[in-house]
């Protein structure tokens, strides 16, 4: 091909892109309104132009001069944006800002703002995710959400969800993780870039329900998709308190409107139109066992974060006193919800009693009799062994106090030494209870380990200065987070390097997902050009 024969065609690519003439004429009557006393700011409804790509082009190109589509306000009333995120609680799940009636209503909106989110910049989704962090950094509003959360579920503690709420606001990947790869040769330049799915469908949890919709809010809009929630419903004020929030900040910000969108009575029956509606192209999961193996099997591409049973291990080399505050830290974090959090101790003999005694100087409750251990038991399983659901998430004070036990207001956790088979070992409870198995040596508590997690994928936690254990461990039990002398949230980015998720995706194999996750991978190939080499 000669240069002139790639100039032609460049010159053909580029004169799709021209602005029609009707769309000069809407951003030339949008400059001048914009100029208008007691305009700027404010909505401005430009007539639709006659092709509808014209109509996504040019709305975006009026939102690039300035104007702002605030949903609360009036056209010229838009003074004080950041009064538009003053949410009243009995509002928060009215109709409006996201919330929809029926879940097809919700899915074909955001159907519709992903279709326009496609031609934004990538500074204009920098800047529409830089709003979602700054609205769920304020300290009051960190509080509030985190508070009702605790009110809603009945579940976890306030002090521990405003630093999950804080870290996903803070340590979610953004627009960053999405590299481009490249290739360039004699026939030409190949780039591998990553794309947006879609419309994502996104079910959280009742454990982590504004964490896991700000941290999957940020990755997926990252990754130029549209999202759907279906939110846990004994969540839901709080989950569509969240949602909320997120469109009235980007639509301050000139965002297509409808990008983060859910129902206004959270179900099974709408997660289940969700999931089988056409235009949604990707479904995530966070939660147990039963809900991803639903997504997994509905046909379309699916990832998977399900439950964990996150084993640690002490071996004889480890520093036991910071083994034991680590270890009482990372279990009792939100009442043990977290699915990294320490849900099985297993010590080697020689340093078990040591270790115990460290456990209890640093807040456990150690339980020792038989008549004790079996109100436990009968308190927080079903008759099937599983965790009673109102029993999870509560705090250890609480628990004793249900077996009549009066515990010390500053316990954190619960201390049961007990066999490798019992249920409190093999089951994920998500409560403060931590059963201790001894073992004779450490290559016997790294295969128990590999066992009662389950093949879950998930976390694994050791405290050890023996650098081949250490790696023996690792390689065994092949987690997505693998601890080492820490507490296990340190895995979130609390105290440890590296950035924050709460969609874990063992089952399904994405590991730490984060905006990449939700992209495809995309080739792009000019053929006998663009090598300069």
């Amino acid at each position: 091909m000669k240069d002139s024969d790639i100039e032609d065609a460049v010159a053909r690519v580029l004169s799709g892109y021209t602005a029609p003439k009707s769309l000069e004429a809407t951003v030339a009557k949008a400059l001048t309104d914009l100029a208008k006393p007691g305009t700027q700011g404010c909505v401005w409804e430009a007539p639709k132009p006659a092709d509808p790509i014209d109509d996504i082009i040019g709305g975006i190109l009026t939102r690039e001069l300035g104007e702002k589509n605030c949903s609360c306000c009036k056209a010229g009333s838009c003074t004080a944006p950041a009064n538009c995120l003053s949410i009243p609680d009995d509002q928060a799940e009215t109709l409006g800002d996201g919330i929809f009636a029926t879940m097809d209503a919700a899915v074909e909106a955001a159907a519709e703002a992903q279709r326009q989110y496609l031609f934004c910049s990538m500074s204009a989704r920098k800047r529409f995710i830089d709003g979602i962090r700054e609205v769920f950094l304020n300290p009051a509003l960190l509080e509030r959400i985190s508070r009702l959360a605790v009110e809603q579920t009945g579940m976890g503690n306030v002090a521990h969800k405003i630093i999950k709420n804080r870290l996903a606001a803070e340590k979610t990947p953004g627009i960053e993780d999405l590299t481009t790869e490249a290739q360039s040769g004699d026939d030409g330049l190949t780039l591998v870039e990553l794309s947006a799915y879609g419309v994502i469908g996104a079910i959280t949890p009742t454990t982590n329900p504004t964490e896991t919709i700000i941290c999957n809010a940020i990755g997926m809009l990252a990754a130029g998709n549209a999202v759907v929630f279906s939110p846990h419903p004994r969540a839901r004020g709080v989950s569509l308190l969240a949602i909320k929030l997120i469109n009235r900040k980007l639509a301050a910000l000139g965002a297509p409107a409808n990008l983060v969108v859910t129902v206004q009575a959270p179900s099974i029956e709408n997660t289940n139109a969700m999931m089988a509606h056409p235009k949604v192209r990707m479904l995530v999961a966070t939660g147990g066992p039963a809900i991803v193996k639903t997504v997994l099997s509905s046909g379309k591409k699916a990832i998977g974060a399900g439950a964990g049973n996150p084993p640690v291990v002490v071996d004889e080399t480890a520093d036991i006193p910071k083994a034991a505050l680590d270890i009482v830290n990372g279990c009792s974090f939100d009442n043990n919800m977290p699915c990294v959090a320490e849900k099985e101790l297993i010590a080697v003999a020689e340093i078990a009693d040591f270790l115990t005694a460290e456990l209890v100087r640093n807040g456990a409750h150690r339980l020792t009799d038989p008549a004790q251990i079996a109100a436990l038991e009968k308190l927080v399983l079903t008759e099937k062994g599983g965790p009673q659901t109102g029993c999870v998430g509560k705090s250890a004070v609480w628990l004793l106090d249900k077996i009549g036990v009066k515990a010390a207001p500053e316990t954190r956790i619960i201390l049961i030494e007990t066999g490798k088979d019992h249920p409190f070992v093999v089951e994920e409870l998500m409560m403060p209870i931590l059963p201790l198995v001894r073992v004779a040596c450490v290559d016997e508590a790294i295969d128990l380990a590999v066992v009662l997690e389950h093949g879950n994928r998930h976390t694994a936690i050791m405290h050890s200065t023996n650098v081949r254990k250490l790696t023996k461990m690792a390689k065994l039990i092949q987690t997505t987070i693998f601890v080492k002398n820490g507490p296990s949230y340190a895995g979130l980015g609390v105290g440890g390097e590296g950035y924050a998720t709460f969609t874990i995706a063992g089952p399904t194999g994405e590991g730490l997902t984060s905006a990449r996750s939700f992209a495809r991978r995309r080739k792009c190939v000019m053929v006998e050009a663009l090598n300069v080499r």
